[in-house]
This record gives C-alpha cells, sequence and structure tokens, in this order.
C-alpha cells in the first residue's frame, strides 16, 4: 500500500500520508488509489474536485453541506501551507462539537480525510497556498451550511498567531453552532 495512515482522536478522520519515490527527475507519488482507500474503510466515491488559492492570513469556513448532499473530503496541499481544520457536527458522536486540526503542507505531502457529518475550514499559513480536495458529493446550494470561525463554544485554533484573519463576508456572517439546523 502506497499509503502510511494515521488514526487521530476523533473516529472517522484520516491522516492519510503518501509514499514519495524520489530520483534524479524529482519525484512520483500516488494521491488517490480507490483499492488501497477502500482497505482504509474509505469507500465512498469522489464526484467533484476543488481547488483553492489563498494569501497568508486567509481563513475559509467553517463550512459543510446537508443531507442529503453531505460530503466527505480528501485535502491535501500542493503549494504553500495551511492549518486544516474538522469540526464534529455529528449529533450523536461523543466527539460532537469537537475539532481537530493539521498542518498540511507542499513539504509534509500529507492528505486529511474528512467524512461526512463534519465541518471543514482552514487558515492559509503562507502567500500563495494552493489547496486541492476531492468531494464526494457535489456541492448543492441549497444545502450549504456554514459555522462562524470564532464560534467560542468549538474555540479552534487557527495558528495564525497575531495575524488578523482575512474572512468573505459570507464566512463572516455564519451563525455559531448553536443557532445552526443540522
Amino acid at each position: 500500500m502506497p499509503f502510511n495512515v494515521e488514526k487521530t482522536p476523533i473516529d472517522g478522520l484520516i491522516i492519510i500520508e503518501p509514499k514519495i519515490f524520489y530520483d534524479s527527475r524529482g519525484f512520483f507519488m500516488e494521491t488517490y488509489k480507490q483499492s488501497d482507500f477502500l482497505s482504509l474503510g474509505i469507500s465512498e466515491q469522489f464526484s467533484q474536485d476543488n481547488h483553492s488559492c489563498s494569501a497568508k492570513g486567509v481563513l475559509r469556513g467553517i463550512h459543510f453541506q446537508r443531507e442529503p448532499f453531505a460530503q466527505g473530503k480528501l485535502v491535501r496541499v500542493l503549494k504553500g501551507k495551511v492549518w486544516d481544520v474538522a469540526v464534529d457536527l455529528r449529533k450523536n458522536s461523543p466527539t460532537f462539537s469537537k475539532w481537530f486540526g493539521i498542518e498540511l503542507s507542499e513539504e509534509n505531502s500529507k492528505m486529511f480525510y474528512i467524512p461526512a457529518g463534519f465541518g471543514h475550514g482552514f487558515a492559509a499559513l503562507e502567500d500563495d497556498t494552493h489547496l486541492f480536495y476531492k468531494c464526494t458529493k457535489e456541492y448543492n446550494a441549497s444545502c450549504d451550511g456554514g459555522i462562524k470561525y470564532d464560534d467560542p463554544d468549538i474555540a479552534v485554533d487557527w495558528k495564525l498567531g497575531e495575524i488578523s484573519p482575512i474572512i468573505s463576508d459570507k464566512d463572516d456572517k455564519l451563525p455559531l453552532l448553536k443557532e445552526v439546523k443540522l
């Protein structure tokens, strides 16, 4: 299997590290192989790919899609570095409203699998950061949802230090978790 896998404290979240083969020409790695992902328990089919580019300090999220378009995501950074965060929004989960974060970068090549039922957001830690992610369902505007990035009940540490986050108007107006219908 070309992937090393690390479980997280929140059930369902998986850190995936591809094996990278370097030689004088550069490198090669597999970033997705259905049979290997099936052996990890990831059986969903991916149906949409997204790519964003962000300046240092941009914070995007916390976003999710409601059923029947709830999305699982396989997230990786092509260039730059992010602090990537998943928030457990599964009402019956023992870790409901808890978050887990991981640094994803072009240097560490780690990927983060976030199943449906989680909110997702990230903060760009470098300029010209390119984030790429596969989704298990196509985006549907009528199922779009989100939670305010600075919800005090969730208390995500976005790892921005003294940098004021750059937030879209849409994300700045998102409700707190206790105000969201899941």
